[in-house]
């Protein structure tokens, strides 16, 4: 009987490869649909300014913008630029007419003053948060507020904010206080989704190890291989890299928070335990065998 043809073959190894390769490329189509979706809805929450305060020709211009955001120090840098409106500013709506002061909120700490005929500079100011703890990271949320009262020449004026966020690890919920003269808002900061996506993504990661680590050890163990030197290598080399993988949190969030109680100290508590598992018993194996060729 002839052998049978290549192309045959051929045919049976393609139809063997799609039922593995048709779910790998819809796993890969939903994977990047839903990435781009959570790009463009954060890319949105980014470039979202809200508006609060009077809309009147003549008022204070007041456009804050969250820069930096320390949630052990539990305050956020505010970027503050000033433009007078209307027969308020001169030079180009740059300068007040008068000497301007900016009252602000009591979490900010500092008011802003303005010299009359002097370009009104770009000013970063701190806020103090309050609520919630970095310890519960990637989970933790603050809450604050940021308001300003505008004094030209000792009398209040209209002032407008334009808030927005540029600190791409949180997001920022702001709600309006209703005032003609004053524009304050109350702030509800919490972390991005995509810092909270790739935070569990890391404690997934982490447990994976451990379990892998973990089967390996019990494999060795049963079996009596003794000391298998590439398989320790393996081990000690993962309860490193762990480690090492943890510090790449976004946000540098301290030891003893919610990723290492979920996840990276277990995890590292597993692999360490099954590394002197692996070579307690790798040790007496191969004593065991000593004795044996000795007798």
């Amino acid at each position: 009987m002839a052998p049978p043809s290549h192309p045959p073959r051929q045919g049976r190894s393609r139809a063997s490869l799609l039922p593995v390769l048709l779910p790998l490329a819809i796993l890969i189509v939903v994977a990047v649909s839903v990435g781009s979706w959570l790009q463009f809805t954060e890319r949105q929450a980014i470039d979202t300014v809200h508006t609060v305060g009077s809309s009147a020709a003549d008022r204070v211009d007041v456009e804050a913008t969250v820069q930096r955001v320390d949630a052990a120090a539990r305050e956020l840098l505010l970027r503050v630029r000033v433009t007078p409106r209307g027969t308020l500013g001169e030079e180009e709506e740059s300068a007040p007419v008068a000497d301007l002061s900016l009252q602000t909120s009591a979490a900010t700490l500092g008011d802003l003053e303005f010299k009359a005929h002097e370009r009104a500079a770009t000013r970063d100011v701190q806020v103090a948060m309050t609520g919630g703890s970095v310890s519960d990271y990637p989970f933790d949320t603050y809450e604050t507020g940021i308001g300003f009262r505008a004094l030209v020449d000792g009398k209040q004026v209209p002032v407008r904010m334009l808030f927005s966020n540029n600190d791409t690890l949180f997001s920022v919920t702001a709600t309006p206080f209703p005032d003609r003269q004053e524009a304050a808002l109350a702030l509800e900061l919490s972390r991005s989704g995509s810092l909270i996506v790739f935070a569990v993504f890391m404690m997934v990661v982490m447990w994976a190890l451990a379990a892998a680590v973990l089967i390996g050890a019990w494999y060795l163990t049963t079996r009596g291989e003794g000391l298998v030197w590439p398989a320790l290598a393996w081990m000690a080399a993962t309860l490193f890299a762990l480690a090492a993988f943890r510090n790449t949190a976004p946000g540098t969030p301290p030891i003893g928070c919610v990723l290492d109680w979920f996840a990276f100290l277990w995890a590292e508590t597993v692999i360490a335990l099954c590394l002197i598992a692996v070579v307690v018993t790798g040790v007496r194996t191969a004593l065991r065998s000593d004795d044996t060729l000795r007798t």
